[in-house]
């Protein structure tokens, strides 16, 4: 059974499979919550009501920093048929701690994690201190009372831009640069998803997002994935088949490419798989390797910031404390405070 990308998305298919796995058992289905036609109005009236956040977006492109690649991508040759790509694999007992335990110890999730060693990546890659790129996310975003999305099956994505910097930071300091760049994040509601609704669906707001450029880095963090052999599904399982954004061939090969850069991790058995993909017009081999290289490294550094973690000022909305306050009173707190 194959259904185009247009129709689903992963989680879609998720849902998918293990709905046709019941039925087939002969179970009883639970109710869709809210529909993807009600879903799609709702993004409607919302991009009207998220004015406000223009500012937040406006300022984010603001003085981004050096262009990490050599120039902007081409759509008449930098396309998909030309990209080239290198995979990184992160041990599991690495990503395990990566993924769980410094996220836990910093109340942070783990793509914070992974944007955090990003950003020290490119830092420590030519002293570049700001790196402006666009995360996807699952777009899933319960933006309003009563809205359920566990069981929609349609087409969500969100691509939101960050802006992460780390001027004056201590870059040997992984505490120091995890905390800053989960505050950075955080700096949007609901996951950024208010940036694609101002700019593709309030004629008001939208020329003044499209007059930016781009991000030239894209990342995407897919999560978790479970082993693609038979599983309690049986014949309902995933195909055994390699993922598009993992180097798969399911995109046309004339499709212009949307970054120069772009990263993709994912979670598996055998640890924290990254593949990195790159038009060979803008970036190097030998740029790209040494971008990986000290991802990885910053990603095993974070292990040793665990002791250090604690609360950031995100972490309590309804006060306003200082990065400074919080930590003054988790010293003289200790256990109570955590």
């Amino acid at each position: 059974m194959t259904v185009h990308h247009l129709a689903v998305d992963a989680v879609s298919w998720h849902i998918l499979r293990t709905d046709l796995a019941a039925v087939w058992r002969g179970e009883e289905l639970r109710p869709v919550g809210t529909s993807f036609r009600h879903w799609s109005l709702l993004l409607e009236r919302e991009a009207r009501a998220r004015t406000s956040e223009l500012d937040v977006w406006q300022r984010m492109f603001q003085a981004p920093g050096p262009v990490p690649g050599a120039r902007r991508p081409d759509p008449g040759r930098d396309v998909i048929g030309t990209m080239r790509h290198l995979t990184r694999t992160l041990p599991a007992p690495v990503t395990d701690t990566v993924l769980t335990t410094v996220p836990a110890a910093f109340h942070a999730g783990p793509e914070d994690v992974l944007l955090a060693g990003l950003a020290l990546a490119f830092a420590r890659w030519r002293g570049h201190p700001v790196l402006l790129l666009d995360i996807e996310r699952h777009g899933r975003e319960e933006v309003s009372e009563g809205v359920d999305l566990s069981r929609t099956v349609g087409w969500f994505t969100s691509v939101v831009p960050a802006r992460l910097d780390l001027t004056g930071l201590e870059l040997d300091d992984s505490a120091q640069v995890l905390r800053s760049v989960k505050e950075q994040v955080r700096v949007v509601p609901d996951h950024g998803i208010g940036h694609g609704l101002l700019r593709h669906l309030d004629p008001a707001t939208a020329p003044a997002l499209a007059a930016h450029p781009a991000p030239q880095v894209g990342f995407n963090y897919l999560g978790r994935t479970a082993s693609t052999g038979r599983m309690a599904d049986g014949d309902w399982s995933p195909a055994p088949e390699p993922l598009p954004h993992l180097g798969g061939t399911a995109h046309d090969p004339d499709l212009p490419v949307a970054h120069g850069l772009e990263i993709t991790a994912v979670a598996g058995e055998d640890g924290l798989r990254a593949t990195w993909s790159w038009a060979p017009g803008i970036w190097s081999e030998d740029d790209v390797r040494a971008l990986a290289d000290l991802w990885c490294d910053a990603l095993t550094a974070m292990i040793r910031a665990t002791s250090a973690g604690g609360h950031t000022p995100s972490d309590l909305p309804l006060v306003s404390l200082s990065q400074a306050e919080i930590d003054e009173l988790e010293a003289e707190f200790a256990s109570e405070w955590r």
